[in-house]
């Protein structure tokens, strides 16, 4: 059975969508971007700042649907600056430190609030 998530501690959605959903065997996050908890979003920041904002945010909803960072099986990364990739892949491999997940990165042109990166995850509910 569905069921949507809206984690304690992110900021609200921007738009008519959930943090995420999970059918209790799989969770769907929706793109997350760097926003904090007071609805900041730190476009302005490096792209570490916002990879690790980012992140946290995710681990928010997982926390909520009962998994975590090593649940994930699939993460999806939006940058609108492929140059920005190695400054971005290390801060996620912070948080992505046993097994990583499968993942697709991609250059966009644009991003919700200027943000230079959102990112997104399919995790396994243990």
């Amino acid at each position: 059975m569905k069921r949507t998530i809206n984690a304690d501690g992110n900021a609200e959605p921007l738009g008519p969508y959930s943090h995420g959903a999970t059918d209790g065997n799989l969770v769907f996050t929706a793109g997350q971007i760097p926003v904090t908890p007071d609805g900041d979003v730190l476009s302005e920041e490096p792209i570490g700042v916002q990879t690790e904002q980012s992140l946290e945010n995710i681990e928010r909803i997982l926390d909520e649907a009962d998994a975590g960072m090593d649940d994930v099986l699939k993460t999806t990364v939006y940058l609108t600056d492929v140059g920005d990739f190695e400054e971005m892949n290390a801060v996620y491999r912070d948080f992505f430190d046993g097994d990583p997940p499968a993942r697709t990165a991609l250059e966009v042109a644009r991003i919700a609030d200027d943000a230079d990166i959102e990112i997104e995850v399919v995790a396994a509910v243990p």
